[in-house]
């Protein structure tokens, strides 16, 4: 992936920021030498902006880039594409696809989704959100969100979030794995008709090459699924992969601690050896169809 191949701002930004990194261990500099000798440079330089810069917590100026790849004594020629990604960095694309009323919440999620090559997600109560029809979404709105002011809101916050789904549309689209627990088939979200619907949904989306759908039985027991579900976004290397998780009391968080991120990794390994192969997922899948179908 470059700079300039339609990549989302969030993860150009993370990718960024793992190239800087690079540069300053290859010019054999830590963090404080680094500052340092910006500092006598004349630059509003210090420790805790140069690691936040590096830990993907803040942006970084096209200008402060040229001043540390100069320090980092990068060549001219290796210059241009950096220079790019950084102005490329700073754009806001979220805005122009989503409107800028997307919940705060789901900014960071859309854009690394829309940046990343591979997503692998195990859930425990929901179908995905990538994956839900209309109706599901409005009623986990209705059941979970704020109090909705009208139906006119309610119906644009329904459509933000089912925009999300262009992501796995088109042939630049990332491989997408989800495992169910089974009891994401049998919580009747919304009532019979939009369980039915939804399960229909994810019976017709397991015979897409690039999507993936596997159902961790309730017979399965105990085992990694207990410890509750999570998001891996593979991105375009040099970013790290990163895991995400949500919750009412945590809100939402990214992790790219390499231990944390492998831990999960495995755990995903691990769930997607214990859930059923992709054909009998969709024969479980296509039975509580059946189930819904009489509710």
């Amino acid at each position: 992936m470059t700079a300039s191949d339609g990549g989302s701002s969030f993860v150009r930004r993370w990718q960024l920021a793992e190239m800087l990194k690079n540069f300053r261990e290859v010019a054999g500099l830590t963090q404080s030498q680094a500052i340092e000798q910006l500092r006598r440079a004349g630059g509003k330089w210090s420790v805790a902006k140069l690691s936040r810069i590096e830990n993907h917590e803040n942006g970084v100026r096209p200008n402060e880039v040229a001043q540390l790849l100069e320090l980092y004594g990068v060549e001219e020629p290796e210059r241009v594409p950096v220079l790019e990604l950084a102005v490329l960095a700073r754009e806001r694309e979220w805005r122009t696809a989503y409107g800028a009323d997307l919940p705060e919440s789901l900014r960071g999620l859309v854009s690394l989704e829309a940046g990343a090559t591979t997503i692998r997600q195990f859930t425990t109560t929901l179908v995905p959100g990538l994956l839900q029809t209309a109706d599901y979404t409005r009623a986990v709105i209705e059941a979970t969100g704020p109090e909705v002011g009208s139906p006119i809101e309610l119906e644009r916050l329904v459509a933000r979030r089912l925009t999300r789904q262009h992501v796995l549309r088109g042939p630049a689209s990332p491989a997408f794995h989800a495992i169910l627990d089974e009891s994401v088939l049998l919580r009747p979200v919304g009532g019979g008709p939009v369980m039915r619907d939804q399960m229909r949904k994810l019976a017709d989306l397991t015979g897409h090459e690039h999507l993936t759908v596997q159902v961790l039985t309730l017979e399965s027991g105990g085992g990694p699924g207990v410890e509750g579900p999570f998001t891996l976004l593979s991105l375009p290397k040099p970013a790290p992969d990163v895991l995400y998780g949500e919750g009412a009391v945590t809100g939402s968080l990214y992790v790219s601690d390499s231990d944390r991120v492998r831990a999960c990794t495995m755990r995903f390994g691990m769930l997607s050896q214990l859930a059923l192969s992709r054909a009998e997922s969709a024969e479980r899948i296509a039975a509580a169809a059946r189930r819904f179908e009489q509710v």
